[in-house]
């Protein structure tokens, strides 16, 4: 049977050249799908994240692009100087209002990302309203609901304004893919969306094979001495990750004269917030996002890839970052709940060891461990590379998206 020819539009706020988030997934998806044989068109915003600021060389109001066989058309939407929670919903709604009136190209489906869900609902609003409407899915990488209430934004009834919210705009689709089985079972037990619905779809490492080599010179131009034992966490910087637990480490390492030292790298609307309160704390360094092949170099150059985040965070999202980490060759240590998502990959993966969240002795003591015992640190690499080549396969994924997006063009007669 030959294999159908589709028309996809993808709408999502984040994509390349955002070197972080949810950009280098939709990026890669919509790569895949065009080198798979479809006609794909994305619809996106003008790149900001994580620096919250206007990339340079972007001006005017929309601009379109050819990137690596995809069209991609950009259309300028506000970006808060400060990502409060009321300034994220004027950037989505600004971006969603521009989705209502721009060109879709005709597809025969539709995929929109979340987040942003405001920017979702509008978008799923108008294919509703359409006669031979295409069909829509909706990537989920992040459960609204479930970060208001984890998070304590707006207390108990905004909670429960989000999960009606996120609720109605999921049933409105034809269909959701879902990043991890724990995504899909609050979907299917809190929001009412109907099993059969929903598909599970893990995110995937988008880096090459790590480096083995410029890893020696990579410290030294960061500043790391070779007796260093180097925590990194690398990535977004916000509330979520809850990251004054590391600055309170270094605190630690310290004043216990450590080796262990703490670095933060990337960018996000905390990072000055936490540059003043690191002001006088020894054993931590700021780095600024680093591109590409660079930052692959880096996170094999440091001795421990560190995932934080604030005590109560569980199923809100799944970093990220983990499928870079498990890419890295270096052990993982995650700050985290121990019933939280986070928790479940590094038990599920092997490629890491958890601590408890907020207990920055934890951070100091478990990464003196790890340098202790070169053995146990070998074998979550060993685990974490298994896991990525077995588990986090972007040609896997990529082809399961193409399965998930063919049966939603099916169930709509496309």
């Amino acid at each position: 049977m030959t294999k159908p020819h589709l028309r996809i539009t993808i709408l999502g706020l984040n994509y390349a050249p955002e070197p972080s988030g949810n950009a280098p997934y939709t990026t890669s998806l919509a790569e895949g799908l065009f080198a798979a044989g479809h006609s794909v068109h994305v619809v996106t915003g003008y790149p900001h994240y994580p620096e919250w600021d206007l990339r340079a060389g972007y001006t005017g109001w929309m601009k379109t692009e050819i990137i690596n066989g995809v069209t991609v058309k950009r259309l300028r939407h506000h970006i808060p100087r400060h990502p409060t929670p009321l300034g994220r919903l004027h950037m989505e709604l600004s971006f969603g209002f521009r989705l209502m009136f721009a060109r879709w190209q005709k597809p025969d489906v539709v995929l929109v990302v979340s987040p942003a869900l405001f920017s979702c609902a509008l978008a799923i609003l108008r294919i509703r309203l359409r006669p031979n409407r295409p069909a829509v899915g909706i990537w989920i990488q992040d459960l609204y609901s479930r970060g208001v209430s984890e998070t304590g934004t707006g207390g108990r009834r905004s909670a429960q304004l989000a999960t009606s919210l996120e609720s109605t705009i999921l049933n409105a689709a034809d269909g959701v893919a879902a990043i991890h089985e724990r995504f899909k079972r609050h979907m299917v037990v809190s929001l009412g969306v109907p099993e059969n619905r929903v598909e599970v779809i893990r995110n995937w490492t988008h880096l090459p094979t790590s480096p083995t080599s410029g890893i020696a010179e990579m410290r030294t131009q960061l500043g790391w001495a070779s007796s260093d034992i180097v925590v990194l966490h690398a990535g977004n910087m916000g509330k979520k990750q809850g990251l004054e637990n590391v600055i309170e480490a270094a605190r630690i390492a310290g004043a216990r004269g450590s080796s262990v030292r703490f670095v933060l790298m990337g960018d996000g609307n905390q990072r000055r917030r936490l540059e003043e309160l690191a002001r006088d704390v020894p054993n931590i360094t700021f780095v600024d996002p680093l591109p590409g092949h660079t930052f692959q170099v880096a996170l094999a150059a440091a001795d421990v890839l560190l995932v934080n985040e604030l005590p109560g965070v569980k199923d809100m999202a799944v970093p990220s970052k983990l499928t870079s980490y498990f890419n890295a060759g270096v052990p993982v240590m995650a700050a985290t709940d121990s019933d939280s998502v986070t928790a479940h990959e590094i038990e599920t993966s092997g490629g890491g060891v958890r601590v408890d969240a907020a207990v920055p002795l934890a951070l100091v003591e478990t990464a003196e461990s790890l340098a202790r015992e070169p053995a146990i640190a070998a074998r979550m690499v060993e685990n974490a590379l298994r896991f990525r080549h077995e588990t986090l396969s972007e040609s896997a994924a990529v082809a399961h998206y193409d399965e998930f997006i063919t049966s939603l063009a099916s169930s709509r007669g496309r």
